[in-house]
């Protein structure tokens, strides 16, 4: 006598070939996927990629500190091994799979997710009854189940970090960031919040993860939760005292214009306010009107010879390194009157002999 699981599924058909979709128990998971010396076997003669083990606590963490909101999508694996569906009565697509209980399960898409719920299981028992989809494939060997790992993931369209930011209310800087944005109106008109990369003719100058990455430099490990009207105040700010900016808005200089003439809107320029910012979150900013109002005699031309191996790089693109964002800002401080720390002295010691030798 044959002992089986028995899930309750739904069939589906892809490419000619079945597939079957059912509701696992999270309890069932460390039964079903045996731990394995797959992973200390050559990457050739395995059907997916060596788990990373750092990524493992991370998402482990996201469950137990999300109990009434984590959400996961489907894993999807292999049955080596014996099977059968069985349908209900009056159904063709509905049924009970029925698989040996020496066949193994192998995991094609979500080894990170199901060894996380495994370790997260031992720390609360109470996960057990709740459920996981599982896609369930015909084991076809070794190069059938890579190249279901492949498809899998090739063509797995990753999110963008600006959309991520957009949907994320986990996050205290993301949500304060959408916020700072969309209290602004010339941030809200021109900041792309799905994509990360503009393009030439973009309607847009920015991007929301642009903003959310400077936000966490201006308040680096300080309070998040008390810096919303700061953020508020600096932006409200620096966008009064842009002048292509100002130009922009009063149709004396196009967007095409802005972004091939000026470096104003670049992202390296928008994280170099970051430093900034930082300056005025963490000291004094009873000035902090008052000082940015010279950033109006900043000299924002890409040609402009204080840029160069700055912001602009000798074959004329534009650089985006932190080191960048770092020579870009100490053009800024010594325009408004911030004194430079001892790494940003070096750096400018370090970047005229650069351009001397």
């Amino acid at each position: 006598m044959n002992y089986v699981y028995k899930f309750p599924v739904v069939k589906g058909v892809q490419a000619d070939k079945e597939y079957y979709i059912a509701m696992v128990p999270l309890k069932m998971l460390p039964k079903l996927f045996l731990a394995s010396e797959e992973e200390y076997i050559p990457p050739e003669y395995r059907a997916q990629r060596k788990i990373n083990e750092s990524r493992i606590p991370v998402i482990s963490k996201y469950i137990l500190d999300n109990r009434d909101s984590y959400v996961f999508s489907a894993l999807a694996a292999s049955i080596d091994g014996q099977y059968s569906f069985i349908p209900y009565e009056k159904s063709s697509v509905l049924g009970i799979l029925e698989v040996e209980m020496d066949a193994k399960f192998l995991i094609n898409d979500g080894q990170h997710r199901k060894s996380a719920i495994l370790e997260a299981l031992k720390e609360d028992e109470t996960l057990g009854d709740e459920t996981i989809s599982i896609v369930f494939y015909a084991d076809k060997g070794l190069a059938r189940s890579q190249q279901i790992f492949t498809d899998l993931n090739k063509n797995a369209v990753k999110t963008s970090n600006s959309i991520a930011e957009l949907y994320d209310s986990r996050d205290e800087m993301a949500v304060i960031t959408r916020k700072v944005v969309h209290n602004i109106e010339f941030l809200d008109t021109y900041t792309d919040k799905e994509k990360d990369i503009l393009g030439k003719y973009s309607s847009s100058l920015f991007t929301l993860n642009t903003f959310y990455v400077t936000n966490k430099t201006i308040i680096g490990r300080n309070s998040i939760a008390e810096s919303e009207c700061f953020l508020n105040s600096y932006w409200e700010a620096v966008v009064r005292n842009m002048r292509q900016w100002e130009e922009l808005q009063n149709h004396e200089i196009t967007k095409v214009d802005l972004r091939e003439g000026y470096i104003a809107t670049q992202s390296i320029v928008i994280q170099a306010l970051g430093r900034i910012g930082n300056c005025y979150f963490t000291g004094d900013a009873s000035k902090m009107d008052e000082d940015l109002k010279k950033l109006r005699d900043i000299n924002w031309s890409r040609s402009a010879k204080q840029w160069v191996m700055r912001a602009v790089g000798k074959n004329g693109r534009i650089i985006t390194n932190k080191k960048a964002a770092m020579l870009i800002a100490n053009v800024l401080k010594q325009q408004i009157g911030i004194p430079l720390s001892a790494d940003e002295e070096a750096a400018e010691r370090n970047l005229r002999k650069e351009i001397e030798g």
